[in-house]
C-alpha cells in the first residue's frame, strides 16, 4: 500500500512539474527595437503570450538578430530562432502564393489588408505548404506602399525612367521594373545607407518607414497611391520542436491571439505607424502629393498584366485557382472595408 500511495504522489508530482513547465522562445527581430515590427507586434505578441499562460510560455527577445532578415526563414526552421517573422520577398523564388496581396491597388489601410490576406491564406493558400519546416502563426501585410525619391517630382510614367529604387523583392520589383526604374533588391534597414550614398535614387516603402529608418532627411518627393503602389507579404513563424514541446493546453490558450488576431494586431500597429511617419514627413515640410488620376491611370497600365502573368506562371502549377484566389481577397478587402 505504501508502495502504491508513493508511486501515486511521485505521479502527482511529474504531472504537476509538466503542467508548469516553462518554455523559453528565443524570439528575433531584425529591425531595431524601436521599429514598429518590434516595438508594437513582437513586444506585445510575447507579452500577451506570457500573460494568457501566466509565465510558463515566454521569449527572450534577443538584442540583435543572429542572422540577416534574408536568412531568418532558415533560422527558424532549423532551430538557431524559436519565433520571428519575415517578408516573403526577401528570398526570391521560394515563395509564389504569398505574391496574392502584393499587387497594386489592394487596399488603403494595413488592418483591412493583413485580415483579408489572413481569412484567404487559410481557406485558399496554406494548403499548397510553401511554409513547409515552420509554423505559420499568422501572415499580414504593412500598409500600402509610397514612392519616395531624391531626384525629382513624380507627375508621370516618364519620372520614373532609369530611378535606381529599392525594394523588398516580390510583385514589387515587377511592378519596378514595369514603370521603368532600375530595382534594387535589399532588406529594409540599409535604405539609409543606400540612399546616402546614392547608390539608390529612392525606395517604394509604407509611409512609416521614412521615420522608421531614418531617412527623411535624404528624401526630397513624395508620391502617395490611393490604394498602394503594392504591398508586401509577412508571416509570423516558430520553430516546429520549439513551438510543440509547449504543453496542449498552453498552446490552447495561445492559439486565441494567432491567426486572424495576430493579423489583425499587426495592420492595426502598421497603420498607426504610417500615420505617425506622414505627420513626420509633413512636419519635415517634404513635396508630399498624391498620384493623379492621369498617373494612376498609368500606373494601372503598365502593371496590368502582372496578376495574369501570376495567375499563370506562378499559381497554376501550385495547383491553385490565382484568378479565384485574387477575387477573393479583393472582396474580403471591400466588405472589410465598408465596416
Amino acid at each position: 500500500m505504501k508502495r502504491i500511495l508513493r508511486w501515486l504522489a511521485a505521479a502527482a508530482l511529474l504531472a504537476s512539474t509538466q503542467a508548469f513547465a516553462q518554455v523559453t522562445l528565443n524570439a528575433s527581430s531584425w529591425v531595431s527595437p524601436a521599429h514598429p515590427l518590434t516595438a508594437n507586434m513582437l513586444v506585445p505578441l510575447c507579452d500577451d503570450i506570457a500573460k494568457v499562460t501566466s509565465g510558463r510560455v515566454k521569449c527572450n527577445i534577443l538584442p540583435k538578430a543572429p542572422v540577416a532578415a534574408p536568412q531568418t526563414f532558415d533560422a527558424i526552421a532549423n532551430g538557431l530562432i524559436d519565433l520571428s517573422f519575415t517578408s516573403h520577398g526577401y528570398t526570391p523564388g521560394r515563395f509564389a502564393l504569398t505574391e496574392a496581396a502584393e499587387f497594386p491597388f489592394m487596399g488603403d489601410t494595413a488592418e483591412v489588408t493583413a485580415v483579408a490576406y489572413q481569412r484567404i491564406f487559410e481557406r485558399m493558400l496554406a494548403g499548397a505548404d510553401e511554409h513547409k519546416g515552420v509554423v505559420v502563426l499568422s501572415v499580414f501585410t504593412h500598409g500600402p506602399g509610397e514612392i519616395y525619391n531624391v531626384k525629382r517630382a513624380i507627375n508621370a510614367l516618364k519620372d520614373f525612367d532609369g530611378l535606381k529604387i529599392r525594394v523588398g523583392g516580390g510583385v514589387v520589383t515587377d511592378v519596378a521594373k514595369a514603370l521603368g526604374t532600375v530595382p534594387i533588391l535589399k532588406p529594409a534597414p540599409e535604405s539609409y545607407e543606400l540612399l546616402s550614398s546614392g547608390v539608390a535614387d529612392g525606395v517604394f516603402f509604407p509611409k512609416e518607414s521614412p521615420l522608421s529608418f531614418k531617412f527623411i532627411p535624404l528624401i526630397k518627393y513624395v508620391t502617395l497611391v490611393p490604394g498602394g503602389l503594392y504591398n508586401t507579404s509577412f508571416v509570423w513563424m516558430a520553430n516546429p520542436a520549439k513551438w510543440n514541446s509547449i504543453p496542449e493546453a498552453d498552446r490552447k490558450l495561445i492559439a486565441p491571439l494567432l491567426g486572424e488576431a495576430l493579423a489583425r494586431r499587426s495592420g492595426q500597429a502598421w497603420d498607426a505607424a504610417d500615420a505617425k511617419g506622414l505627420a513626420a514627413m509633413q512636419e519635415a515640410k517634404l513635396s508630399v502629393a498624391s498620384a493623379s488620376p492621369a498617373l494612376v491611370a498609368e500606373i494601372r497600365a503598365k502593371t496590368s498584366t502582372l496578376e495574369s502573368e501570376w495567375i499563370d506562371r506562378k499559381a497554376k502549377p501550385k495547383g491553385v485557382d490565382g484568378a479565384a484566389v485574387l477575387k477573393a481577397l479583393r472582396a474580403e478587402i471591400a466588405s472589410l472595408q465598408k465596416k
